[in-house]
């Protein structure tokens, strides 16, 4: 059994501060892979520790090293001056500053919400802005970053197809049928000639919101362990997770504002729908390793799996 305050002790005095000025210790929930616990010093000081799972569980194969991919996103936005945690230390764990505010919710007015979404436009905007050495994820799960997109993009499907065949996960469609029709699209995908920085991950529980000024604002963007190097596009997914990017007005001016181009060609969504199929192939395949219950599987294969089929539909219509 681990000791928490024990590890936390451990990992406070590697950093740097005193261990004895621990105060206290709270696991934080909402994470679906790591261990996270906050850590609130004797001064008020508020740092989050993230911990992976033991090597010997099951996983999909890009969730290996993941904490290295979210140093990498932290950094890089601090670079874009956006709000997010900062990285203290990196190891076998990750420490990092915690940011002020709750995760998005529905106590949010209409009017909150709109302001909200024109600033998260704005700094989705400035994330992607940061470009990167190369094209896919920093951590090396799938191997070295790729000199183009359509090399690190097209490896990272494969590499979710054989997730799915190895673990047997239901998907709508069988998966050799499946990389069929998202081959058809790969030629879009040679358009993305720069890596920028890609969050992917941006759903309401990942953008903490901050209500300390009495006026509610955008308290920082965390959990970033999915982060790659590649299209700003493949960030609209799940900002408008199960929906469409382009019915948000507030998010796409803020976005337009900091001069982020939502230029929605044909081949931009080809690109969208192969990024959609992408995040909707993890979210079915992840369900068989992390053996959820039935009623999240249940709402997997109700609310998921159609919105697959659907960019998969657009796929097969775009390239008739």
């Amino acid at each position: 059994m681990v000791d928490s305050w024990e590890r936390a002790r451990q990992v406070l005095d590697a950093a740097g501060l005193a261990p004895g000025h621990l105060a206290h210790l709270r696991p934080l929930s909402g994470g679906t892979y790591n261990t996270v616990e906050e850590l609130v010093l004797v001064d008020g000081r508020r740092y989050v520790l993230k911990v992976p799972p033991a090597s010997t569980l099951p996983g999909m194969t890009y969730e290996s090293e993941l904490l290295v991919s979210e140093a990498e996103f932290y950094r890089a936005a601090a670079k874009a001056e956006v709000a997010a945690p900062r990285v203290v230390s990196l190891g076998s764990h990750l420490l990092m500053t915690a940011c002020p505010g709750d995760p998005w919710n529905g106590s949010l007015t209409d009017t909150e919400q709109a302001v909200l979404r024109t600033e998260l436009g704005r700094q989705v905007a400035r994330l992607h802005t940061v470009t990167g050495p190369g094209f896919g994820y920093p951590s090396g799960a799938l191997g070295p970053l790729a000199d183009d997109w359509r090399t690190a993009f097209t490896g990272m499907l494969d590499a979710v197809l054989d997730d799915a065949r190895r673990y047997g996960a239901r998907l709508p469609r069988p998966a050799d049928a499946v990389a069929g029709t998202l081959r058809a699209a790969y030629d879009a995908l040679d358009e993305v000639t720069v890596p920028c920085l890609v969050h992917f991950d941006l759903w309401p529980g990942n953008i903490l919101v901050d209500r300390a000024s009495g006026e509610a604002r955008i308290g920082g963007l965390i959990d970033g362990e999915r982060m790659f190097w590649g299209d700003p596009l493949a960030d609209f997914v799940s900002l408008a997770l199960l929906g469409d990017i382009k019915k948000d007005e507030a998010f796409l001016a803020g976005y337009r504002e900091a001069a982020g181009r939502t230029d929605f060609d044909a081949a931009a969504r080809l690109r969208l729908a192969l990024y959609r199929s992408y995040l909707y192939l993890i979210m079915l395949t992840e369900t068989v390793p992390r053996a959820v219950d039935a009623g999240q599987e249940r709402w997997v294969q109700e609310a998921v799996a159609p919105e697959l089929l659907a960019a998969l539909a657009e796929i097969e219509d775009l390239t008739a």
